[in-house]
């Protein structure tokens, strides 16, 4: 049994079980109150799945892609809780959820803001269920999406608002249960997908101070 985590767009919180599926999830679409939100959807989850702390076997967070400021939310909440419940944190990547059970040519495309889109390509799913990623996740400006994925018009495009903390729960479970490492999802490189450096960078030197 899993609580999963995701603030890549939007934020969503979910248990799953891998027999009995997503035990309850709650979410909210607002990308600018992750940090207000997120301690009360926990709540939420555990106690209408109506489960105690010490029966979940792990802490699900979403990698992303998406915005430094929003993505770093959930994935501090989830290391904390991880940490507090004695819990292993496990790491997915955000559009792996969406593109879930697909089962053809998938494009998944998440908002990025600054008129930016992050994208990803799926071939389809394999004999387990599981996304096969052919490509990214990448970033794009908005309008060129069409010139940056190699054979565009082949794809069933999935543009999403949230991720699905219940997709991404039971992604991760039917990774577990198949014997898949999490790190592998990342190419090599596990981690935040930011994709891009945060607004508020150190400085390479003290402010000048002019009169």
């Amino acid at each position: 049994m899993l609580l999963a985590i995701d603030t890549s767009a939007g934020t969503s919180v979910a248990v799953v079980d891998r027999d009995g599926g997503i035990l309850a999830e709650h979410s909210s679409d607002d990308t600018r109150r992750h940090a207000e939100v997120i301690g009360t959807l926990i709540a939420r989850s555990i106690a209408e799945a109506g489960i105690e702390v010490a029966q979940l076997s792990g802490v699900v967070a979403g990698m992303g892609p998406g915005p430094f400021t929003g993505l770093r939310v959930g994935i501090a909440a989830a290391r904390a809780f991880a940490l507090g419940a004695g819990k292993p944190i496990i790491p997915a990547v955000s559009h792996d959820a969406i593109a879930f059970g697909c089962t053809g040519p998938t494009l998944v495309a998440t908002d990025a803001r600054r008129r930016e889109v992050y994208w990803s390509t799926y071939s389809g799913s394999d004999a387990a269920g599981l996304p096969i990623r052919t490509t990214g996740p990448k970033l794009t400006r908005v309008g060129e999406l069409e010139t940056s994925v190699d054979g565009f018009a082949g794809y069933r495009l999935l543009e999403a608002g949230t991720v699905s903390a219940g997709a991404l729960g039971m992604l991760a479970e039917t990774m577990f249960a198949n014997g898949r490492a999490f790190d592998d999802a990342f190419d090599g490189h596990p981690g935040a997908l930011y994709l891009r450096s945060p607004d508020v960078t150190m400085s390479s030197g003290p402010k000048r101070v002019t009169s």
